[in-house]
């Protein structure tokens, strides 16, 4: 596996080394060894992975994050079709606080993106049939579950969804007292 260091602290690019044969390929998508190798204070242990299918070109999912103490690491993976995946630094003090980093992510290139704790996630689908695999270092907790708008006039995103779903059309607009989680 190769792991690309980005601009925003702890958030990796992982790119699978895939082996192939006459009968197809292989990849190693997580080794705990690996990861704490490449990872500096990697202690993500993972209790729970969901599984996103999205049927149509243009859907938006996000930003979804949980608040503190249920805060979550998540590894993502494109299993069919492929997603615009974005990442949206909510950390205190992060030089690149409000900031969004975004990557391709599909079954084609099967690049993964780490997100560490402190970061909102959202994905615009860009084939029909996209499907996300992720996994999570924490359970889900209805209560501190919350989420950002996309199109927050304090955030610089460019994106025109076709679906999303109402509860993510009307999250709240980040104040501009917002110091982060």
């Amino acid at each position: 596996m190769q792991f690309e260091k980005t601009n925003f602290a702890g958030l990796f690019i992982i790119k699978p080394n895939v082996l192939g044969d006459c009968r197809g390929w292989f990849m190693r998508t997580f080794s705990t060894d690996l990861f704490k190798k490449e990872i500096t204070n990697f202690n993500s242990t993972w209790v729970q992975i969901n599984h996103s299918f999205n049927e149509k070109k243009g859907t938006w999912r996000g930003f979804h994050f949980q608040n503190t103490p249920f805060q979550e690491t998540k590894l993502i993976r494109c299993i069919s079709g492929s997603v615009l995946d974005f990442a949206l630094d909510l950390r205190e003090g992060s030089k690149t606080f409000l900031k969004v980093f975004s990557v391709e992510i599909s079954q084609k290139n099967k690049v993964m993106i780490y997100i560490p704790k402190g970061f909102a996630h959202g994905f615009l689908t860009l084939e029909d049939n996209s499907e996300l695999i992720y996994m999570h270092d924490e359970y889900y907790h209805q209560e501190s579950e919350l989420g950002i708008r996309y199109n927050d006039p304090l955030l610089s995103i460019n994106i025109q969804p076709l679906i999303i779903s109402a509860r993510d059309q009307n999250h709240k607009l980040l104040s501009n007292n917002f110091k982060g989680i």
